[in-house]
């Protein structure tokens, strides 16, 4: 079996435009992948048929390891935007291959290790700004059945927080820490966007709320900054979604500087990096929880690396904040319910592109502002 097309294929979700990819073998088995990268989707598409579709075509889709390794090898200069692109291509190689052998993509990858998959809900508080109005957001996330959550609570802040932006920001956790209770999990979401004495100031003044854990206090790049965070903090930190090697995981991980390892599988080589590194956490006593903020396809392969990797903790979800036509892009896909997901054994990943109802959403320019513009609060995630 070769693989003989390598397709691609833009559709509009609001704040973002997703990038998904196809690829069709001479037997007729296709496989999907997504390599969506906020503010790059055209310059990765362009990568995609520039560069990697003359290294994949031809080629048998078995050969994941010998075709991701050559990718990674030749790609020479690194980063986020070549790293998704191959990202992209690895997941749809392992649809194929799910495929071909007639089992899910899980079950190819160790088997199942959970009976179902938590989810915690993201995108929820999109236009709310005031502690009262988060704390009724919440409220709906809980009723809707999730039992953890994750908002930013910092605005537009940047670097060292004001008093006035401390104070809000401070009020608006621990108004939904009153409207949910104390067995709802909170994820505070930093953005990356604190110095580190600034993280730790904060920090402390959440701990009466117990997060769940506080995500990128300061710039993810920083390992060795998050690492003494996390020394001076008695809460737990969570990052990795914006590394992109196992040598930038290996590197964190070695430093301890996290409680859970956030790999983003399309965005880090794909599921058997995230493999990889899971099991390097796993030997740290280290918790997973993949990070996912883009479209169905990314959601499905970090499901089914989930579903298989024994020391999964909790998955990002945005299906049920998103636009209202997010599924509506794919077939075969609602996994969805009461805060939990399911995985069903059909082959591969178990969804499939819906080329028309993708045509009705064509690319949107400058579709995401800065997170530092105020427009991002407002719109996140144009679900209305």
């Amino acid at each position: 079996m070769k693989i003989t097309r390598f397709e691609t294929f833009l559709a509009n979700a609001g704040l973002r435009n997703y990038l998904f990819l196809r690829l069709t073998t001479d037997s007729g088995l296709t496989g999907i992948g997504e390599a969506t990268l906020e503010w790059q989707e055209k310059t990765v598409q362009t990568l995609c048929h520039e560069w990697v579709e003359e290294r994949v075509l031809g080629r048998d889709p078995f050969d994941i390891e010998r075709i991701v390794g050559a990718l990674v090898r030749d790609q020479y200069q690194g980063g986020v935007t070549v790293m998704t692109a191959i990202s992209g291509v690895e997941v749809a190689l392992w649809d194929i291959v799910g495929k071909a052998c007639r089992q899910p993509v899980y079950k190819l990858l160790g088997g199942r290790c959970h009976d179902a998959v938590p989810a915690y809900a993201n995108g929820w508080y999109g236009g709310a700004t005031t502690p009262e109005e988060l704390a009724e957001r919440a409220r709906d996330v809980v009723a809707r059945g999730y039992t953890a959550m994750k908002f930013d609570p910092f605005g537009t802040a940047w670097r060292d927080l004001s008093d006035v932006e401390l104070e809000a920001a401070v009020a608006r956790v621990a108004k939904v820490r009153e409207a949910v209770g104390p067995a709802v999990g909170l994820m505070i979401e930093f953005h990356g966007r604190l110095t580190a004495a600034s993280a730790i100031r904060v920090m402390r003044l959440l701990e009466p709320y117990s997060p769940m854990w506080c995500e990128e206090p300061v710039s993810p790049e920083r390992v060795e900054l998050l690492a003494e965070v996390k020394r001076a903090s008695a809460l737990r930190v969570a990052a990795g979604e914006r590394l992109v090697t196992e040598a930038d995981f290996l590197r964190m991980i070695d430093l301890r500087a996290v409680d859970v390892v956030q790999m983003d599988i399309c965005h880090c080589g794909g599921i058997l990096t995230s493999k990889n590194i899971a099991a390097v956490a796993a030997m740290n006593d280290l918790r997973v929880a993949p990070h996912c903020s883009i479209g169905p396809v990314a959601l499905a392969a970090a499901l089914h690396f989930d579903m298989s990797t024994p020391n999964f903790m909790i998955q990002e979800a945005f299906g049920e904040f998103d636009v209202p036509w997010r599924n509506a892009l794919v077939r075969g896909w609602n996994p969805l319910r009461a805060g939990e997901f399911t995985l069903t054994d059909e082959a591969g990943l178990g969804l499939e592109l819906d080329l028309e109802a993708i045509a009705e959403h064509p690319y949107v320019a400058h579709a995401f502002p800065s997170l530092w513009d105020a427009r991002w609060t407002t719109n996140f995630t144009q679900s209305e």
